[in-house]
């Protein structure tokens, strides 16, 4: 079983192997601390309510001590909290307790310094200094923990004290000046520390100094405590003022001692040990760092995000190449995330001692300890990590200047002014690595049983290493839990980020440290935009939400990405990685102040697209007056200039588009996004009507919810256009009565003239040609009442269907040829392609096939240009039938087979068996009758679903077809 390990030099906590463990409350990780102090010894429970709180205990205090000690011993294990005597008593083994392991290392040290090791000694100071972490007993309540918390803290300086005074002996001037002086700034009333600071000064050749700090001291003592300074530092004083050169005797000898030349420093972290996938980069870095000569290697995140695994990754490539490097690896993390990177001198002077150079013979400048460093690194093969780099300045100076040495870089910035580097974009873990790393930590067994939700979990994690180790910990550290039990504390995004903390892993601090770190332009640019949903974001749109220019943002942006806050996900284009984006939105709520900020900046998006949107609508539908009648809005959009970039811009946006929408119909933008929906209505038509019809879904509850008939009847409308381009005529149908009487209820322009339009379109598919007639001349008054010129032109077209579909082939040629007409001289728009198309289909009609293909191929030339999936295949299909009626069944055939192709993937089935129908008919007409019994057949099940008379004379049509053939099977 896992070791248990304690610590009180810092926060109180404990762990079971690698795994921390919770111990809840202050008041219970007090009552800890305070068993952990007693070094084994058994604590009376008034000993215990004591500590805890003082003279003044709460009246139930031997009973929350008695919960507390419950909570503990379960925590950690009956064997380890016992009661004992009426009080309680903590067994702790050896090497388990961080205060234990101080002081035996105090103890050893001082030992080794009685027997002249002094080096040794020093040594070991440090590792009982490393054990503190922060405050001892930070956080922890109680008179107790206050008491202890100062003994620790003039212990800690007591051990500081002695470390110093071997740092003057064995000559490490230079940091011990530097340390001294944060110390008494801290303490400035400690003479121990005043007095090593003037030797420490005085041993670096700075005598000066030295005096003054000494007067500093008698000044400050003097206003404070009216005192003199103790006669140590007098004499000090004064055997500084004659220059005694016993002050730096024997330091030389100590210094040889301390660094010896020739060292070959072997500063490499481990490598993890469930390191993960990563195999073509692993190959990648590992080749360039032993093949290449003078290698600098600068490898940078996904944009720099935390967390991904840059270190971890260095690490494990520098851990395989070290037997490429006979004469040493040198580690330094440079602080770039935190708010104090690392100066390139202080590096320096660390690495040219690590290389054996001594101390006083490393100098002052950043220029001088370059060269002597790349002097000394010459003739040498050393590899140098660079860990965690703010930028190219920082790393310039630590690169080696000649031949067999590489150097290997992390940094959450792209180096990109760093000259001569390789640089590498680390991106986050494909979804089979991540599973993997996921497996390793978890157990197979686990995983396998719910192989799905781990899946799930990994994503939830978006794949980023850092998040996926936290989580998979967390499961590893719970055997009650399964996997389902972690994904569904996961799926909530607000608490999300809250889940991905272990110990002192957290995914919220490694982005907190970055956050930091931004200017107060992008801080905003970040968490503002960040509010957005959607797959990414354009530059246009983002400077939109910012109440800016373009220029400014795309400046912005572009730190951001260097930084690895934001992914470039396109020219123009940028989005963010799924955990960054929920801490953006944290960062808004906290930081983004007053909270309407906020909801100004959604505003101004939706205003943005709902002004473009509007913008390619007029552009697409030449003289449709419909967008006069949308809400107003205050954020202006871009304007085109061509048609072929508002289609582009449609076509980019889409999809971010439906997710504005559904984020904002509620409250203000209720109207506006509904609006916005109905201006964009063509994207059905390409491809994405189920994103589409969720959306209007969605966006038609909240207009009910809100009880406004304007914004639910035109959500009706656009439903209504979504179950028309798929083929459900029932349902656009039910949508197109609702819509219609609102629209009557409040005389709304845009729904009253358009859902009569839309009816017609139904009873026209249905063949309901009385009823068509009578809704499209409806729509048709109400759009020329409204001097809607291009609504004219649509209801003419689909008055010209139902006029050939009655056989009145001269009338439809007219009112198609009308309807141009009334479009005039707009050559490559949706709405010319439509009227091609109805006049296509009138020709055809009237048997004038060669003029009817001319026209089909104009519409087909549009449609494809514009991504209309459904106008294309519908070209094809009735391409098909002119072809068949001609007498061309080949080619008949081949236009069927590329409806079916592209109606495949919009249109629904109703469409595509009419294709069918077409196909099995071309089919029987080459003879092949097997095939086409086997479309008509796949015909007939879908018509079989189809109700009315239509459904029944189509199903009557295939019976006949199929019984026919069946009959002359059985005669042959």
């Amino acid at each position: 079983m896992p070791t248990l390990r304690f610590s009180v030099l810092g926060p109180v906590r404990a762990w079971r192997g690698a795994e921390p463990l919770v111990l809840g409350s202050p008041q219970q990780r007090a009552l800890l601390a305070a068993l952990l102090l007693r070094g084994g010894r058994t604590a009376t429970a008034a000993e215990l309510i004591d500590a805890l709180w003082g003279v003044d205990p709460p009246s139930q205090a031997l009973a929350a001590l008695r919960t507390y000690a419950s909570r503990l011993r379960k925590v950690l294990g009956p064997e380890v909290l016992a009661s004992e005597s009426g009080g309680y008593a903590l067994r702790t083994g050896a090497g388990s307790f961080d205060l234990a392991d101080a002081q035996g290392l105090q103890a050893e040290a001082e030992s080794l310094r009685s027997a002249d090791e002094a080096v040794r000694a020093r040594d070991t100071y440090n590792k009982a200094l490393a054990l503190w972490d922060g405050e001892p007993l930070a956080g922890l309540p109680g008179p107790h923990a206050d008491t202890q918390r100062v003994r620790l803290a003039e212990w800690r300086l007591q051990l500081c004290e002695a470390r110093l005074d071997l740092d003057l002996e064995l000559g490490f001037y230079a940091e011990a000046v530097s340390e001294l002086t944060a110390l008494t700034a801290a303490h400035p009333l400690r003479e121990r520390l005043r007095e090593l600071l003037v030797l420490a000064l005085y041993r670096s050749g700075r005598q000066a100094e030295a005096l003054a700090v000494y007067a500093d001291t008698r000044r400050l003592l003097a206003e404070e405590l009216g005192v003199e300074p103790r006669p140590g530092l007098r004499e000090l004083h004064q055997r500084v003022l004659s220059a005694d050169p016993s002050l730096i005797e024997n330091t030389a000898d100590s210094r040889t001692e301390a660094r010896p030349s020739g060292v070959r420093p072997s500063q490499l972290p481990a490598s993890v040990p469930d390191f993960t996938g990563r195999v073509a980069l692993v190959e990648e870095l590992g080749t360039l760092l032993t093949e290449s000569s003078g290698a600098v290697l600068a490898v940078s995140a996904l944009a720099g995000i935390g967390g991904v695994g840059k270190t971890t990754l260095a690490v494990h490539v520098a851990q395989q190449a070290r037997q490429s490097f006979p004469d040493g690896q040198l580690y330094v993390d440079l602080q770039g995330s935190g708010a104090r990177s690392a100066e390139p001198e202080t590096v320096l002077g660390a690495f040219l001692r690590a290389l054996g150079t001594e101390d006083a013979a490393v100098p002052d400048s950043l220029e001088e300890r370059t060269a002597l460093y790349r002097s000394v690194l010459n003739d040498r093969r050393v590899l140098v990590l660079l860990d965690n780099a703010r930028d190219a300045a920082q790393v310039r100076p630590l690169l080696p200047g000649t031949e067999g040495c590489a150097t290997l870089i992390t940094s959450r910035v792209r180096m990109l002014d760093l000259a001569g580097a390789h640089l590498i974009d680390l991106d986050v873990m494909s979804p089979d690595e991540a599973l993997q790393l996921f497996t390793k930590i978890v157990g197979t067994e686990r995983v396998q049983s719910e192989h799905g939700v781990a899946m799930d979990v990994v994503a939830a994690c978006g794949f980023l290493p850092l998040a996926i180790r936290i989580a998979a910990s967390r499961l590893a550290a719970r055997r009650t839990w399964t996997v389902s039990v972690l994904a569904a504390k996961l799926s909530d995004e607000r608490r999300r980020l809250d889940e991905l903390q272990a110990g002192d892993l957290a995914v919220k601090a490694t982005f907190e440290m970055g956050y930091g770190q931004l200017d107060p332009a992008q801080a905003r640019a970040f968490r503002l935009v960040g509010l957005a949903d959607g797959p990414d974001i354009s530059l246009a749109a983002a400077a939109a939400m910012l109440g800016q220019p373009p220029e400014e943002t795309e400046a912005i942006f572009e730190a951001l990405v260097d930084t690895g806050f934001l992914e470039a996900a396109a020219p123009g284009r940028y989005r963010y990685h799924d955990l960054t984006r929920l801490y953006a939105r944290v960062c808004a709520e906290r930081d983004e102040q007053p909270p309407e900020a906020r909801q100004a900046a959604l505003s101004r998006l939706l205003d943005f697209y709902l002004a473009t949107a509007t913008g390619v609508y007029a552009v697409e539908h030449p003289g449709d007056r419909s967008v006069e009648h949308l809400e107003p809005i205050r954020y202006p959009g871009i304007e085109f200039s061509y048609l072929d970039d508002a289609r582009r811009w449609l076509a980019a946006e889409a999809q971010c588009i439906l997710s504005c929408t559904r984020q904002l119909a509620h409250g203000s933008g209720l109207r506006r996004s509904i609006d916005l929906l109905w201006s964009v209505k063509d994207i059905v038509g390409s491809g994405n009507a189920r994103q589409y019809q969720e959306t209007a879904a969605l966006a038609q509850n909240a207009a009910r919810a809100e009880r406004d008939a304007q914004a639910e009847g035109r959500a009706c409308a656009a439903l209504t256009a979504v179950h028309l381009t798929a083929g459900n005529l029932h349902e656009a149908d039910a949508q197109a009565q609702r819509a219609l009487a609102l629209a009557v209820a409040i005389d709304d322009p845009v729904t009253s003239a358009w859902v009569p339009y839309d009816r017609g379109v139904i009873a026209l598919q249905e063949r309901r040609y009385t009823d068509a007639d009578r809704c499209l001349r409806e729509a048709l008054s109400r759009f020329r009442d409204d001097d809607n010129p291009f609504g004219v032109a649509c209801a003419l077209c689909q008055l010209s269907h139902v006029e050939a579909s009655l056989g009145n082939v001269r009338s439809a040629v007219a009112l198609a040829e009308e309807a141009i007409e009334r479009l005039g001289s707009e050559a490559d728009t949706l709405a010319f392609a439509e009227s091609r198309y109805a006049l296509g289909l009138a020709l055809s009609a009237a048997e004038q096939v060669p003029e009817a293909l001319e026209q089909l191929d104009q519409a087909l030339a549009i449609y494809q240009e514009c991504t209309q999936a459904l106008g294309e295949g519908m070209v094809y299909h009735r391409r098909a039938e002119i072809h068949l009626g001609a007498g061309r069944p080949a080619q008949a055939a081949a236009e069927a087979e590329q409806a079916l192709a592209v109606l495949g993937r919009v249109g629904g089935a109703r469409r595509r068996a009419d294709v069918l129908v077409v196909l099995g008919d071309a089919m029987e007409e080459r003879g092949e009758s097997a095939r086409a019994r086997t479309c008509w057949a796949e015909a007939l099940a879908v018509y079989e679903q189809v109700p009315g008379t239509e459904g029944y004379e189509m199903r009557d049509r295939l019976h006949t077809r199929l019984s026919g053939r069946t009959a002359e099977s059985e005669a042959g």
